[in-house]
């Protein structure tokens, strides 16, 4: 009678244990379920959904932690504010960029993003044979009657402004009296770093009557040093040791990728030898493997623009044209000190704050 009565309490008990596994495991499946289904209702209810933000990027590729990274965060910003689907293609070398964007068409995109100046020719193209398709390309601003429609948004950018401030910062930190810089290649969305570096550093030889020496780069001729590309390190690092050989202690690669291997030599020779200065994005953050070596970046808030361009897609304002980043708007900007910020005095930081705001209200230019 007793094993009995404790195999029907045995029996019982099994089978509320597997009652309750079954109902748990089913609760657990329908909450899933329902965290699932308001995700895609939440996705369904913004403004974007069902349309396709594309980006064509540059060579170099969408991790180059420089112009194709920053503006691709401003399309996965669209995706995540607006609901949008964000999709890149990278380009290998100059002949994808029309096989890319025709892809794009292909697909039904929304709004294509192209990024660079090399990129000029296959969107006017592309933009022109599809004038119902936006297009907003990033460093580059078309003459009047460049696009029949009127459907390319360029994104254009003062970054000598901001490279002013750096070039007036590295004459102001550097111990050897000698700065330098190098280029990718010679077009105006690189040499247009360089110019204000440049006439930073006169500005600030200038105010305290010294002579720091700007290597790699001589604006009235517009000539210097360029590797040719934008993807080797090898040449990052060969251009950098050649400014050091020279004498330089502080240099402003505006090369992408490139300079990531000015900034590994950097780490290895030490910040008491060799500092940079990083372009676009905030390097400091973006290289976090060097990121010591940085003593500040010129930046370029492409991700702010071409959020913005995506959001007047979405809302239905899009209209081509040009929209400029400007020291005074925060388009372009000069990143913060980071590690290095004990090298830079007190004063030199009150007069790069005068100097900001000289070249915002104009009693300040950054054409030398």
């Amino acid at each position: 009678m007793a094993g009995a009565v404790l195999t029907v309490a045995a029996l019982a008990l099994a089978g509320c244990s597997s009652s309750d596994s079954t109902d748990t495991a089913a609760t657990a499946s329908e909450t899933a379920a329902a965290s699932e289904s308001a995700s895609e209702a939440t996705v369904d209810a913004l403004p974007g959904a069902g349309m396709k933000a594309c980006e064509v990027t540059d060579v170099g590729g969408v991790d180059d932690k420089g112009f194709n990274q920053k503006a691709y965060k401003g399309v996965t910003d669209a995706a995540e504010q607006l609901g949008v689907e964000a999709i890149v293609l990278e380009s290998s070398a100059e002949t994808d960029y029309a096989v890319n964007l025709q892809s794009f068409v292909d697909q039904g995109c929304s709004v294509i993003v192209t990024v660079g100046f090399l990129l000029g020719d296959a969107t006017k193209e592309a933009a022109n044979a599809n004038p119902d398709i936006p297009f907003t390309i990033v460093d580059y601003a078309y003459a009047d009657g460049d696009i029949t429609a009127n459907n390319v948004l360029g994104q254009v950018f003062n970054t000598d402004e901001a490279a002013f401030l750096a070039g007036y910062l590295a004459a102001g930190t550097t111990k050897s009296g000698k700065v330098g810089t190098f280029g990718g290649v010679n077009i105006p969305p690189v040499t247009i770093f360089m110019d204000g570096f440049y006439y930073g550093v006169q500005k600030y030889n200038a105010d305290n009557g010294t002579n720091v020496e700007v290597l790699g780069w001589d604006p009235a001729a517009q000539s210097g040093l360029f590797t040719e590309n934008f993807e080797s390190l090898d040449d990052g690092r060969t251009f950098a040791q050649n400014l050091v050989d020279e004498g330089a202690d502080i240099v402003m690669p505006v090369a992408g990728p490139v300079g990531l291997g000015s900034a590994a030599l950097a780490t290895e020779l030490g910040t008491d030898k060799l500092l940079i200065i990083g372009v676009d994005s905030d390097q400091f953050e973006s290289d976090t493997a060097n990121a010591g070596v940085y003593l500040t970046s010129v930046l370029k808030q492409m991700d702010v623009t071409t959020l913005n361009a995506i959001k007047a897609v979405v809302d239905g304002t899009f209209a081509g044209g040009v929209t400029v980043g400007t020291l005074e708007n925060g388009g372009v900007s000069l990143a913060p000190f980071h590690d290095q910020d004990g090298a830079v005095s007190a004063e030199l930081k009150a007069a790069l704050d005068t100097i900001k705001a000289g070249i915002i209200d104009g009693s300040i230019s950054v054409k030398g």
